[in-house]
C-alpha cells in the first residue's frame, strides 16, 4: 500500500500540492482525475521520488520512499513519466531492456531476456522490436515506453498519462491491459486520466484532484456524479448510467 502524508510542493510562492494525504489501496487500479494544474502529475512523480517533496512523507507497505535506496525502490515500483525523451537511438527492445536494469545492472541473464519478451509480446511489439523509436508514431512509442515499465516487474506500477497518443482502439486496448494487470497479476495500477469516462469504465478507486488539493476519491460511482464533477471541474456534466456503468456526457 502505497501511503502519502502531508505532501507539499512549491515553486517559489505557488503551491502545487497543498498538503495532500493519500492511501492508495494494493491490488486495484487508481486513476487520478481532474483538470490541468491540479497537481496530478506532480503528485505521481514525488510518490516515485522523481521529485522532491517540501514537506510530507511517502510509504510503500512501511518503506520510506523518499530515504530509501534507488535499488530497492526500482524493484518494488516502477513508473512511467509524461514526457519520455531519450537522446540515444535505441530500438524498441533495447529500451524495453532497460526496464531490467535494476536487477542485472545491464547484464542480462536468461530470466531478464524472458522478461523482456513477456513485456514485448504483451504490448503487442513482436514485430517493432528491432524498430528504431524514431521510426515509429507516437503511440507505438508509448507502448515500448510502458513495455519498459512492465519489464521493470515490480508490484507498484505509476503511470502519467499512459493513453497519450493512443488511438480509440488502442486507448481501449490500454487500459484493458492495465486492467489485466491488476486482475490476473495482482498489481497496484495508478494512473493519471484525463477522460473521466475511461477513470469510470475500468478504475477501481478514482482520486479527484483540483488546486493541489484531493476533493473527493472512492469508486467511480461516488466520484463520477454531477456534484463531484462541478466541484473538481466547474462545470454541470450531465451524468448517465449505461448498464450500471456512471458516463459522463458534456457537449457544450
Amino acid at each position: 500500500m502505497i501511503t502519502l502524508d502531508g505532501i507539499t510542493k512549491r515553486y517559489d510562492d505557488v503551491t502545487v500540492l497543498d498538503d495532500v494525504c493519500l492511501t492508495v489501496p494494493d491490488g486495484k487500479l487508481t486513476a487520478l482525475v481532474g483538470p490541468n494544474g491540479a497537481g496530478k502529475s506532480t503528485l505521481l512523480s514525488i510518490a516515485s521520488r522523481l521529485l522532491p517533496t517540501d514537506a510530507g512523507t511517502v510509504h510503500l507497505d512501511g518503506m520510506d520512499v523518499l530515504t530509501a535506496r534507488d535499488t530497492e525502490v526500482a524493484q518494488r515500483l516502477a513508473v512511467l513519466r509524461q514526457d519520455n525523451r531519450v537522446a540515444a537511438r535505441l530500438s524498441v527492445v533495447d529500451l524495453v531492456r532497460f526496464g531490467r536494469f535494476p536487477y542485472c545492472r545491464g547484464r542480462l541473464r536468461a530470466e531478464d531476456h524472458a522478461a523482456v519478451a513477456e513485456a514485448l509480446a504483451y504490448m503487442e511489439l513482436d514485430d517493432l522490436r528491432d524498430r528504431y523509436l524514431d521510426q515509429l508514431s507516437g503511440g507505438q512509442r508509448q507502448r515500448a515506453f510502458i513495455a519498459m515499465v512492465l519489464a521493470q516487474d515490480t508490484d507498484h506500477v505509476l503511470l502519467d498519462e499512459p493513453l497519450n497518443n493512443l488511438d480509440m482502439r488502442h486507448a481501449v486496448q490500454m487500459m484493458r491491459r492495465l486492467r489485466d494487470l491488476v486482475t490476473t497479476r495482482g498489481k497496484t495500477v495508478v494512473v493519471v486520466l484525463h477522460d473521466i469516462n475511461f477513470a469510470a469504465a475500468h478504475a477501481d478507486h478514482v482520486v479527484a484532484m483540483r488546486d493541489g488539493r484531493v476533493v473527493a476519491a472512492g469508486t467511480p460511482q461516488q466520484i463520477v456524479c454531477t456534484d463531484v464533477l462541478q466541484a473538481v471541474y466547474d462545470l454541470t456534466v450531465p451524468v448517465h448510467h449505461v448498464e450500471d456503468q456512471p458516463v459522463a456526457v458534456y457537449f457544450s
